[in-house]
């Protein structure tokens, strides 16, 4: 006798067991099955029914149920995820994963997570005092794992749509004055980290970019270097990685005293090239075995050339918004900034630094004012009698 495909149980007033058969498990053979408590009228009962019955006629709703989320994220990671990511961003998604969702969602079927549940996660994380951008974060992870399901048509929709969570508050950026630029350009001279944290603060480049720099990726006839690669550092040691994002792979031009500091600095690492270790031996910045340098330790003394040069604490990571603030500040071209910085987009970078363009704004106007008002005086009589029907300045 065949089993039925659904089934509506009574269990009390206005209360029903709904139950659809997913079949047996390919592996176990046991039977499984969906179970809902619904409370209300036989018809609401019914409609939910169907709409299950729907759902497994199509191919849904049975694999969404026979796994469970801790299954579908390690096959979604390694399916999919990790082809397309940089081994960081896999890193941090498996880590976000691990940490905030695995442990309260890992075991429940995947087609039983609702909005609800995902709420109540970021709710939780917010209690324990994490940011908004790491519970936002989070959620793209997860979010990023629920809509490729939907696409492989193992979940009709995506839990993660229509959740909420806590505003995000936009750290206030950072950046050097030109004051304090040179003195800690001052203080950094006298240090073989002058090279490093005068190619930073000029180029705008990441840690993680100027870190991988090797020589060969210096054209010291241009006067530039290319930006192609980066630098992470792991429990297996160092890993080189692509950039960011295509726009990341940039040539930027470096100005004349960071030329001569890497000129010096070369000089000094041929002769001290008497080691025999060739671990990274190319790289331009290394410690004194050859070895690519920790961005801990860059950091390190970094707080400490601050420190210095009295001037308050900032993060390393500031030094590239301050090489955006002195090029918007000197007039360069938005276009240009945002090439060298390798960002995403031109309307990110005037996103990111509009806080410097009124004052940019108001030099413009007062440019373009002394170009018109000049050229008027030096014009002929009859051009300055329409002086007066210009509007006014």
């Amino acid at each position: 006798m065949a089993r039925k495909a659904g089934q509506l149980i009574s269990r009390g007033p206005h209360t029903w067991l709904v139950r659809v058969s997913l079949g047996r498990d390919p592996e176990s053979g046991t039977r499984k099955y969906h179970n809902k408590t619904i409370r209300g009228s036989f018809r609401e009962a019914q409609t939910y029914l169907n709409r299950k019955l729907q759902e497994r006629e199509i191919g849904r709703l049975p694999r969404a149920a026979a796994i469970s989320l801790n299954q579908y994220l390690d096959q979604w990671l390694t399916t999919a995820a990790k082809p397309r990511l940089r081994q960081k961003s896999y890193t941090d998604y498996e880590a976000l994963l691990r940490l905030h969702i695995r442990p309260v969602l890992g075991t429940r079927p995947l087609g039983a997570i609702v909005q609800f549940d995902i709420q109540s996660v970021y709710a939780r994380m917010f209690e324990r005092g994490f940011s908004a951008r790491t519970i936002e974060y989070t959620n793209a992870v997860l979010q990023s794992a629920f809509r490729q399901a939907v696409r492989w048509k193992v979940l009709a929709e995506d839990p993660c749509v229509g959740v909420d969570w806590p505003r995000m508050k936009r750290r206030e950026m950072e950046a050097l004055s030109v004051e304090e630029c040179r003195r800690f350009l001052a203080v950094a001279r006298e240090t073989e980290w002058f090279a490093l944290y005068a190619l930073a603060l000029t180029t705008g480049m990441r840690p993680s970019e100027y870190l991988a720099l090797k020589w060969s990726d210096i054209d010291w006839h241009r006067g530039a270097a290319s930006v192609c690669r980066t630098i992470q550092h792991s429990k297996a040691g160092f890993l080189f990685d692509d950039t960011k994002r295509k726009r990341s792979r940039r040539v930027v031009k470096l100005q004349n005293f960071v030329l001569k500091a890497l000129t010096d600095l070369r000089k000094l690492q041929r002769l001290a090239d008497d080691t025999g270790c060739q671990v990274g031996h190319d790289l331009i910045f290394r410690s004194s075995t050859g070895s690519p340098l920790r961005q801990r330790n860059v950091k390190r003394e970094f707080r400490r050339l601050l420190e210095a040069a009295g001037i308050q604490p900032i993060r390393l990571y500031d030094l590239r918004h301050t090489a955006a603030t002195l090029a918007v500040a000197a007039g360069v071209s938005v276009k240009v900034i945002s090439d060298q910085l390798g960002h995403a987009s031109i309307s990110f970078t005037l996103e990111r630094y509009s806080h410097v363009l009124p004052s940019i704004q108001d030099e413009a106007v007062a440019k373009v004012e002394r170009m018109l008002l000049g050229s008027l005086s030096g014009a002929s009589t009859q051009v300055l009698g329409m002086q007066a029907e210009l509007p006014a300045f």
